[in-house]
């Protein structure tokens, strides 16, 4: 009789476990990834971006803008250049596991986690506000459209990933048409001086140009990074992508030059052609700037379009949470069911669980202003831990294999940590209260780690398996 060796048994079940969690690989090539990245955040195009203008004015949002474009042109270099030396489905957690260690890898997937189940909730509070708007169905109520949206678009996710991103694709068409007739339906009438319409407070530092002063433009960052938010998910797809060393590079870098544009013609013409005072408060803006111009039938299109937008970025948030917690779940950072995937060679659990519990915040909380702070708390800590480890990579790892390598380097990573940083201040300025108990929720994560999670992890699990080829390289210099 043959014995077999414990290292054999030991690979044998190895490789079992990992065969019950593996993604379908080739499903995707670089303009899909694009079109995900684009739909991560367009419905921060259609509303939320506007609740800043009651923060700082129209002056402040435009310097958040560019400060936050800025801090996210820096996060996603870096994270191509990291995305295409290890092109993992943790992605985030990933890099930050090999740069930081184990407790910062767990830091930073905890962060982008947080990021990526909050978000969720706030966008389908947003669609339950267009769908309530448009008298469709006549519902009156929040949470049926909440729980319609996450059975309906976890469902499709459940099917298979190609046919989700292809379904995303043309969803995420319609809302790119809504943007372009909103820009021809305000171009006509834009006013410079409906920019500046919000009074000045007795605030240090107030004027026409930052109604709020100083206090108020530090507020508008959190809202700033609505235009952006989430677009650093697309090496989430690297085990999904038909050659994501080349591949994620290039939609990442696409996707943030496009929200760019679309985001910067949103801030302009809204308020440009309505006035801020108007935006500052509305649900609905960009049909709502399209009625208050008098161009009703622009108006009525892009309220059923502009609903394409949110369901885009929700649906595709749904496909970042659930890979965030497939790579963490596989790796014994979370629970090991929840990586489990089905005959389609989707995670399951990692799909349904988060869709429960968002569908239970947004039907308890429904309040989208104070869950964008919260998302944008988690993603925030999430970008200073990932400008971080490109830079520790780039120290500890000069010669790591980089098909793709960031524009200046880690003197843009650096500014983009600096600028993270500020975000995260930024939330504790807009709503104390949630960004404290989003700081304790982030640390008690962390307690779970240090006190059940690094016993359970496993070294067979791709991000893993990095660190210890590059400790092997180490031993043999």
């Amino acid at each position: 009789m043959t014995k077999i060796s414990p290292g054999t048994q030991q690979r044998v079940v190895e490789a079992a476990y990992f065969q019950q969690r593996t993604l379908r690989r080739g499903a995707a090539g670089w303009l899909l990834l694009a079109g995900l990245g684009i739909s991560y955040v367009i419905s921060g195009d259609f509303s939320g971006w506007n609740l800043g203008l009651a923060a700082g004015g129209w002056g402040g949002l435009l310097i958040a803008f560019v400060l936050m474009g800025i801090m996210y042109s820096c996060l996603v270099f870096g994270m191509a250049e990291m995305s295409s030396a290890m092109p993992v489905a943790g992605a985030g957690y990933g890099f930050a596991r090999r740069a930081l260690g184990r407790l910062g890898g767990f830091a930073t997937g905890l962060a982008i986690l947080i990021e990526y189940t909050i978000a969720p909730a706030a966008i389908v509070i947003f669609i339950g506000g267009y769908v309530e708007s448009l008298g469709i169905l006549g519902i009156t109520a929040g949470w049926p459209v909440y729980l319609a949206c996450f059975m309906v678009f976890i469902g499709i996710h459940l099917i298979g990933v190609g046919e989700a991103l292809k379904a995303l694709a043309v969803i995420t068409g319609m809302a790119v048409i809504a943007l372009t007739a909103f820009v021809a339906g305000m171009v006509p009438h834009f006013n410079l001086d409906n920019l500046f319409d919000i009074p000045a407070s007795d605030a240090a530092g107030a004027s026409i140009f930052l109604p709020n002063g100083y206090g108020g433009l530090m507020a508008t960052f959190v809202f700033a990074i609505w235009f952006f938010i989430a677009v650093e998910g697309v090496p989430l797809a690297a085990e999904e992508a038909e050659n994501p060393q080349r591949d994620i590079p290039r939609a990442i870098i696409v996707a943030v030059a496009v929200l760019a544009v679309t985001g910067l013609s949103v801030l302009v013409l809204a308020p440009g052609g309505a006035g801020s005072a108007l935006m500052s408060s509305s649900a609905s803006p960009l049909p709502d700037a399209l009625r208050a111009v008098g161009n009703e039938s622009f108006a009525v299109f892009v309220n059923y379009a502009g609903l394409a937008g949110l369901v885009a970025s929700f649906f595709s948030v749904i496909y970042a949470y659930s890979r965030q917690i497939f790579a963490l779940s596989r790796a014994g950072y979370l629970p090991r069911w929840l990586s489990r995937t089905n005959a389609r060679k989707t995670p399951t659990w990692a799909l349904i669980v988060p869709g429960a519990a968002g569908f239970i915040l947004a039907a308890v909380v429904d309040d989208g202003n104070r869950l964008i702070n919260i998302t944008v708390f988690g993603a925030a800590v999430s970008y200073v831990l990932l400008n971080l480890s490109h830079i520790a990579l780039r120290k500890r790892e000069p010669d790591l294999e980089r098909p793709y390598r960031t524009f200046g380097g880690v003197l843009t990573t650096g500014l983009g940590l600096v600028l993270a940083a500020s975000a995260v201040a930024a939330t504790f300025f807009v709503d104390l209260e949630a960004a404290a108990i989003t700081a304790g929720i982030f640390v008690a994560g962390l307690l779970y780690f240090l006190l059940y999670g690094r016993h359970h992890v496993l070294d067979g699990a791709p991000e893993e398996e990095f660190e210890r080829i590059a400790e092997r390289e180490a031993e043999l210099r």
